[in-house]
């Protein structure tokens, strides 16, 4: 059996805990300890970041979208192929 050590967190660590937990016990369509939440969050912190987690994060504007759009378009009018 596993020697269990005792920690101390804050209340507010705590409900994240728990937030997650029940987020990864959504997703996984089964009971979640707290444990396996912490788990799961040095698993994903050992994985990296990967651009696409970013994906749906940014709030934009349509206005922002206009101005990006813009941009890339006269981007583009500047771009020549490069010589072969």
């Amino acid at each position: 059996m596993a020697e269990l050590k005792a920690i101390k967190i804050s209340k507010e660590t705590y409900a994240k805990l728990n937030q997650i937990a029940g987020e990864l016990q959504t997703k996984l369509k089964r009971p979640v300890s707290i444990e396996e939440a912490m788990k799961y969050l040095m698993k994903e912190k050992e994985k990296g970041k990967k651009i696409t987690d970013l994906a749906g994060s940014w709030n934009i504007t349509d206005k922002e979208l206009k101005q990006i759009k813009t941009s890339i378009s006269e981007a583009w009018k500047t771009w020549t192929p490069p010589e072969l």
